[in-house]
């Protein structure tokens, strides 16, 4: 059988400003803005340069939400986006609101990354890879 990475799902306190932080930072593209569902919360669907999908919603209708966790951790603990100029990008996006979290690395033979702390307390990793 073979299987396929359909979308990433985020959580956020307030989905539209975190999908528009997106927009701005990674060129996402908001496709669909659902507005609130009927379980009582926010959900819109986004879409990145290279067509992974993004969800982003807040709390369900009497949902208790834990805080986000940018720091290392066991399960999901980061997801990666690849940049043509790692200093360049840290200081724009830097600019946008998110924090140095570790870096820049320069791997021998390997791609130059560094993780940053983005809203909602979400861990990116940051790849330049070699050309």
């Amino acid at each position: 059988m073979a299987y396929n990475f359909e979308h990433v799902h985020l959580k956020a306190p307030d989905p539209e400003k975190t999908a528009n932080w997106y927009v701005k930072a990674f060129n996402f593209e908001i496709f669909n803005d659902r507005g609130v569902r009927p379980t009582g919360d926010r959900f819109i669907e986004c879409r990145t340069e290279d067509g992974t999908i993004v969800r982003i919603s807040g709390a369900r209708t009497g949902e208790d939400m834990g805080k986000g966790d940018a720091n290392v951790h066991f399960g999901l603990e980061h997801f990666g986006i690849t940049v043509d100029d790692m200093d360049a990008e840290l200081e724009r996006l830097q600019a946008l609101g998110a924090e140095l979290d570790e870096g820049p690395t320069d791997n021998p033979n390997g791609p130059r990354i560094a993780f940053i702390k983005v809203p909602d307390d979400v861990r990116i990793e940051l790849l330049q890879l070699p050309k």
